[in-house]
C-alpha cells in the first residue's frame, strides 16, 4: 500500500516523546507499504513562533520558523530510520517524487509559508497517489465541536468533507496554529478523493489499524 502519514508534533515532544516507537512501527511497515511520513511541528515550533511574534516577526516568516523545526523533526526520523529511510529530506514536490521512487519510506516536514504540515501531507498523498492518508493528532478522531473546550461534543465515525468544512471553520490559521484540517488540506482530500482517517495518535497501535483498515478514529468520506 501507498500511504502517508502525518505524525502530529506532539511525538516529538519532550514530554512524552512517542518517536522511537514510532520508528520502530514504521520499519515493521517496510516491505509491505511504501510511505512519506510528514512530521509536524508541535511545541518546538510553537515556542519559536511565539518567541518571533514578540519581535514583531511577519508570519510568512513566522511560518518559516516552524517549517524549519518540522524539518529537524522529520531529520530525527531519517535518523532513527537508518537504511529504511532516504537520507535526504525532501524541500519541494520534484524531490519528494525523486525519492519516493527509490522504495525508502520518505520523511519531510513542511514545504512553504501558509501550507501547514496537514495540507503537505495532503499534497504528498495526491503526489504519489496514495491509498490511505493517515492524520495522527492528539484527539480521537473528528467531533461535532472541539472536545477540549465542549463536554457535550460527539465523536463521529465518518464525515464529509464538507462537513468537516463547517466544523473547522471559525479554526485559527495563523501559523502555527493549524489543528486538524486546514481549509487547502481539506480541498485537496475533495478533489483527489483520498481515503482519509483521523485518529488519536497517542496510541500508536491506532496506525496498524488503520492501515489494517480496521475502524479507528474518524474516516473522512466522499460523495
Amino acid at each position: 500500500m501507498k500511504a502517508v502519514i502525518k505524525l502530529g508534533g506532539f511525538v516529538f515532544s519532550e514530554d512524552r516523546p512517542l518517536v522511537a516507537d514510532y520508528v520502530k512501527l514504521l520499519r515493521d511497515f517496510v516491505g509491505e507499504h511504501h510511505l512519506v511520513v510528514v512530521a509536524g511541528g508541535g511545541p518546538i515550533a510553537r515556542a519559536y513562533i511565539n518567541a518571533a511574534r514578540t519581535m514583531g516577526i511577519p508570519e510568512s516568516l513566522c511560518d518559516q520558523l516552524g517549517i524549519l523545526v518540522t524539518r529537524l523533526n522529520a531529520r530525527l526520523l531519517v535518523d532513527g530510520l537508518g537504511e529504511y529511510a532516504f537520507s535526504e529530506i525532501p524541500v519541494n514536490i520534484d524531490e519528494l517524487k525523486h525519492y519516493f521512487a527509490s522504495g525508502k519510506i520518505v520523511a519531510m516536514g513542511g514545504l512553504q509559508p501558509g501550507h501547514s504540515t496537514n495540507a503537505v501531507a495532503a499534497i504528498a498523498a495526491e503526489t504519489i497517489s496514495a491509498e490511505l492518508f493517515v492524520n495522527a493528532t492528539d484527539v480521537e478522531g473528528v467531533y461535532t465541536a472541539d472536545p477540549r473546550k465542549d463536554s457535550r461534543a460527539v465523536k463521529l465515525d465518518e464525515v464529509s468533507v464538507g462537513r468537516l468544512t463547517e466544523i473547522l471553520s471559525n479554526a485559527d490559521i495563523s501559523a502555527g496554529a493549524y489543528d486538524l484540517m486546514d481549509p487547502l488540506a481539506l480541498r485537496i482530500i475533495k478533489r483527489s478523493k483520498i481515503p482519509t482517517v483521523i485518529l488519536n495518535g497517542q496510541d500508536p497501535q491506532n496506525l496498524v489499524r488503520a492501515v489494517r483498515y480496521e475502524k479507528v478514529g474518524t474516516k473522512i468520506v466522499h460523495d
